[in-house]
């Protein structure tokens, strides 16, 4: 069976239109990478806009701002252009700037506006925690104590949300919802429209995070009406460690003052006058705040020229037949080992990664490193794995998966402590 089985991943390969492009990047000959949902490995073609960057830098120094391949003042807004269609945006819906919680700051700030009884902020109890601490932090600036202003939506099982009780807990007293389209440890998707259109018929306004979703699943976020959004491009969208991140804000909202303004935010003609009176881009540009980080962000042209080739519709199908061939290998080889599957099966709920559950994970997760499969653990009991589109094989699903029950079979795991490393 074992040789059949590899035979078939093989056979998937040799047919796999997006095959080619895991030789764009350095994808190490000894080591299975599933970590991609984490962090996305360096591609040729961002190392090479990297250098250009550094180039620029070298060569004009200053003038930087305006000369070279890549011109440092108008760098965000062709990153924005370049990543609208990975969100479903209008490019001047986007813009590339900050990091992920900055981000929220900048949006809870500009879209939390506490009127009456209006005052409390949806968001869920399985979302990553640094939302919620921003989330949190937002309220006390507001006067308002998070335990008392901050709904979190209950998990029925621990691992995914019900649509039907977020959509319960928008009560005349919420301004406004701030949630997950992926879910970090699960990988559940959530029904981004359905929420949208429910969160507008009671007049709240609707946000999205959508760093475990981008790259990986498609949006239509303007389609949808969705308020505002934000993102780490460090995961699957492969900008490298510290990526800046995005925002996107729906053009109904152009026209009002972000939250916390900074001088990049402005009018880009009229930013040099440097006036003591801000006068905002009239798009999403407004929600940038400081300089931005062109060497952060260098990384990001290389990878979505490589998203703009291939379209998020051909990497979401890869996608899910990676994680299907996975999940089928595992209800084969590791039925007797006691794992729980606890991502959704189903390919419309189900974002870019396989969540398995162990009492062991912990130390599962190392044995797993020593064998040279590199997966990503959570506490406390949770193992991810990511197969991504771009750079993983079906080969590697294959061999993951053997690994994985060697690691059982011989219990190898038990020369490790079952607690996580310094960094999980």
């Amino acid at each position: 069976m074992q040789s059949i089985m590899l035979e078939y991943a093989k056979k998937l390969d040799e047919q796999d239109a997006l095959g080619m492009y895991r030789d764009e990047f350095y994808v190490h000959p000894d080591v299975i990478y599933m970590d991609g949902n984490s962090l996305g490995l360096l591609s040729k073609r961002a190392e090479k806009s990297v250098l250009s960057l550094l180039d620029s830098w070298k060569q004009y120094g200053i003038d930087g701002w305006t000369k070279g391949e890549h011109p440092w003042f108008y760098f965000p807004e062709t990153l924005s252009e370049m990543c609208a269609p990975l969100v479903g945006a209008k490019k001047n819906e986007v813009i590339i700037t900050g990091s992920t919680t900055a981000n929220l700051h900048q949006l809870v700030a500009s879209f939390y506006q506490p009127v009456g009884k209006r005052t409390k902020i949806v968001a869920d109890e399985l979302n990553f925690p640094s939302d919620l601490y921003a989330i949190s932090s937002q309220l006390f600036l507001h006067g308002f104590d998070s335990k008392e202003h901050m709904i979190l939506v209950k998990s029925r099982d621990g691992y995914t949300l019900h649509e039907a009780d977020i959509i319960n807990a928008m009560t005349e007293e919420v301004a406004l919802i701030v949630l997950p389209s992926v879910l970090y440890r699960s990988g559940q998707i959530l029904d981004i429209q359905m929420l949208t259109e429910a969160a507008h018929k009671r007049n709240i306004i609707i946000g999205f995070d959508l760093c475990h979703s981008i790259g990986s699943v498609p949006h239509e976020l303007n389609k949808w009406g969705v308020d505002f959004a934000f993102w780490c491009n460090y995961k699957h969208v492969n900008g490298g460690p510290g990526a800046t991140g995005g925002i996107y804000v729906n053009r109904k909202h152009f026209g009002g003052k972000p939250g916390l303004a900074g001088w990049f935010g402005s009018d880009k003609e009229k930013q040099f006058d440097l006036s003591n009176q801000m006068i905002p881009a009239a798009d999403a540009g407004a929600y940038q705040i400081g300089t931005p980080h062109i060497l952060s962000s260098a990384p990001l042209y290389g990878s979505l020229e490589m998203f703009a080739e291939v379209g998020i519709d051909a990497i979401r199908e890869k996608s899910l037949k990676l994680t299907n061939y996975m999940m089928m290998l595992m209800e084969q080889e590791l039925a007797d080992y006691h794992f729980v599957i606890a991502n959704p099966r189903e390919s419309t709920k189900r974002g870019g990664h396989i969540f398995l559950v162990h009492e062991e994970a912990a130390r599962i997760c190392k044995a797993l490193k020593v064998q040279q499969v590199i997966p990503d653990f959570r506490s406390p009991n949770g193992i991810r794995l990511a197969p991504v589109a771009l750079y993983n094989s079906f080969e590697d699903v294959w061999r993951t998966v053997q690994i994985l029950k060697k690691i059982m079979k011989e219990e190898l795991y038990k020369k490790y402590e079952n607690k996580r490393d310094v960094i999980a």
